[in-house]
């Protein structure tokens, strides 16, 4: 049962996001735990003398509440399985779609523009990858798979190929993305990729991209947010732009812009409110 799950239905996704150039470490680390979750599960069923065909809903709550840190891990396989009739007693809970509530303050968003954009003493990567979270929302799972060929300069300025079209990259992050370009240092670690591209920021391990947790924790390290700094770039950009312009610019889904969207016209309030209070930038 594990390996049709794997096979169709985990790989088979994974296959149509990779074409997209959709698929992130963090989406492969997501997808393994899926898999697990689900063994775990069925392991969990053989200890209850249980098959999943015969499993009701109260057996299923009962291992929800043994391991709830689990639940969302799961969801996938149970509708997979309900799908295909494998077991039609179950029902995974549906996970409440939550607003984000938290933002920087305007003044904490430009410090940390500003920081990544003049202070030199803030490594290259981490000016660069702050900046990138701060002016175009992009998470580190998307940052960490930026190659070279993505980045061009033309006479009317620099621009950066996120999604359908490119962004108009600011000159001070522009000459900071030409000298990581140029670092004969970094070279090494940029070779060995089979298509003759580069990551823009590459990982330790030559061909290989960064680690979005590790660079996560760079960033916090230097004192720069990430979840907050994602918020607030993008909740300034879809209240700026509408919704499908923010999803051909950035690189998101349509949906996901929309969201964006529909957060920032129903929670206005309660966004300002966020935006003026003091809160810790991490």
């Amino acid at each position: 049962m594990i390996r049709p799950f794997a096979e169709w239905h985990v790989l088979g996704d994974a296959r149509r996001r990779t074409a997209r150039n959709r698929y992130s470490v963090g989406a492969a680390k997501a997808d393994v735990t899926e898999i697990r979750t689900a063994i775990t599960f069925l392991a969990w069923l053989d200890s209850h003398q249980t098959s999943l065909a015969d499993a009701d809903q109260p057996l299923f709550e009962r291992w929800m509440t043994e391991h709830r840190a689990h639940v969302r891990k799961l969801t996938s396989f149970i509708r997979w399985t309900t799908a295909r009739g494998l077991n039609t007693e179950l029902t995974a809970p549906k996970r409440p779609r939550q607003f984000a509530g938290s933002f920087l303050t305007e003044h904490d968003y430009t410090h940390h523009l500003r920081r990544c954009l003049t202070d030199s003493t803030l490594p290259r990567e981490v000016r660069i990858m702050g900046a990138l979270v701060l002016l175009y929302a992009l998470p580190l799972s998307r940052i960490s798979e930026l190659t070279t060929t993505q980045f061009r300069r033309t006479p009317e300025g620099a621009f950066l190929t996120l999604g359908r079209h490119p962004v108009l990259v600011p000159p001070r992050l522009a000459l900071l993305i030409e000298e990581q370009m140029e670092d004969p240092g970094i070279g090494y670690f940029r070779r060995q990729l089979d298509d003759k591209t580069h990551y823009l920021l590459p990982g330790q391990a030559p061909g290989r991209a960064r680690n979005p947790l590790g660079a996560g924790a760079l960033l916090r390290s230097h004192g720069l947010p990430v979840l907050t700094a994602r918020n607030t770039a993008m909740i300034e950009a879809v209240t700026d732009l509408p919704p499908i312009i923010v999803a051909d610019l950035f690189g998101l889904h349509p949906s996901t812009a929309n969201r964006w969207a529909g957060y920032a016209n129903d929670s206005w309030t309660h966004y300002l409110a966020a935006r003026d209070q003091d809160m810790p930038g991490s």
